[in-house]
């Protein structure tokens, strides 16, 4: 069998993919223009996140400004795993902790990954990103980002925290992916969730296991963060 890769460069932009993809299918949309598109995605991303050998994955709010609380500690846990453990940081590359999160990589002179997605105005790439993979679809890039880091790193967030969250909650609930560290950072702003995981879905209603709480660690604690991190074993392929 023919080698693949002969005929994907690896640093397909997302102009390129849907160029090449409409060239394949004859069609500027429709249903196999849009299906090529998702492929080479998917492919790209992981192609890209492979070339890293241990990794962690921080989500969080966009909106935290340089100087609060969550946006420093952000920078102050990546810069010390970059430092004594040498793992690369993955963010989605744009603002606010994703941004943190790269600045700590980028000034501890590690790997700084931005899984970056194309939107017509609203996010730019953080100038701390050193290696940057573009997106045009939300779930190719979220299932790239939760491909095979060795440590998810949850700060304060919104909508789109908690369903990154929640996604590799289930996923490692579900056995989908091998058991992975999911460190919640902000004991204010967790604590309430976490009660009411406890209180409302396992004890009143039973939507979830009794140990399904063991999913996973609420703490401010960096060193404590940083020997979960130490003592996760390294994901491999399957």
């Amino acid at each position: 069998m023919s080698d693949p890769n002969v005929f994907r460069p690896k640093k397909l932009t997302v102009e390129d993919i849907k160029a090449g993809c409409i060239t394949l299918t004859g069609e500027e949309s429709g249903t196999d223009t849009r299906i090529c598109v998702i492929n080479e995605e998917f492919r790209a991303g992981f192609d890209f996140i492979d070339q890293f050998d241990k990794s962690v994955t921080c989500f969080g709010s966009a909106r935290l400004a340089p100087g609060s609380v969550y946006y420093e500690k952000a920078v102050s846990i990546t810069k010390r795993i970059t430092e004594e453990l040498h793992y690369a940081i993955i963010t989605g590359g744009g603002p606010g902790i994703m941004e943190a999160a790269n600045k700590g990589a980028h000034e501890a002179g590690g790997e700084s990954v931005g899984m970056t997605i194309d939107l017509p105005m609203e996010q730019v790439t953080n100038k701390y990103v050193t290696h940057e993979r573009p997106f045009y679809f939300f779930f190719s890039r979220k299932v790239a980002m939760t491909y095979s880091a060795e440590a998810y790193i949850i700060f304060p967030g919104g909508f789109g925290t908690m369903d990154e969250a929640f996604e590799i909650l289930t996923l490692v609930q579900t056995k989908k992916i091998a058991p992975v560290p999911v460190i919640f950072v902000g004991e204010d702003f967790w604590g309430p969730l976490d009660e009411w995981i406890k209180n409302t879905m396992r004890d009143t209603h039973e939507t979830i296991s009794p140990d399904d709480i063991d999913l996973y660690t609420i703490t401010d604690d960096v060193d404590t963060i940083l020997n979960i991190v130490k003592e996760a074993p390294i994901r491999v392929e399957d």
